[in-house]
């Protein structure tokens, strides 16, 4: 596993990933984490820092803080059960400055009323904060509701994107 950490207007980023023949940049990225963040990877003696493996990456986030891009072209390689996939794919579709609830979200994966807290802890179990955008997700009556980086970074989000809440 491959590392490197990046600055940005949220603090330093973690990013974790793997080599990818596919991948743009030549790294699959498996995480990305904020520090104090909950569930955030612990970095152990199987990680070899690695800069150079998260160049395209570091691009295209430095344009998105920017207000220069809008989405990532990257691949992600990330674990997690079949539920916690079809919820981190809705996240994927919510678009940029727009926002959705976690009842909205649940409806959109045909999940029931009572899966709504199930779809909060996948959301909450996002390992790509920003890149997959979980900071989009917002409480039914348009309050700032959890996120595992942090209610502030949630809102610098939201403001840098332009999304009404």
């Amino acid at each position: 596993m491959l590392y490197t950490e990046i600055d940005s207007p949220l603090g330093p980023l973690l990013l974790t990933g793997r080599p990818s023949a596919t991948a743009p940049g030549g790294t699959a990225i498996a995480s990305l984490s904020v520090a104090g963040q909950k569930n955030a990877p612990a970095l152990g003696p199987a990680r070899h820092r690695e800069p150079a493996a998260f160049a395209e990456a570091a691009r295209q986030l430095e344009a998105y803080f920017a207000g220069r891009r809008k989405d990532f072209a990257l691949e992600f390689d990330v674990q997690g059960t079949a539920f916690r996939r079809t919820v981190w794919d809705a996240l994927d579709s919510v678009p940029y400055g727009a926002t959705t609830s976690y009842g909205q979200l649940a409806a959109r994966i045909g999940a029931s009323r009572v899966a709504v807290r199930a779809v909060g802890g996948a959301i909450g179990a996002n390992p790509l904060l920003v890149l997959r955008p979980c900071h989009r997700v917002i409480g039914a009556d348009g309050s700032l509701t959890g996120y595992a980086g942090g209610l502030e970074r949630k809102r610098l989000l939201l403001d840098l994107e332009g999304a009404a809440v």
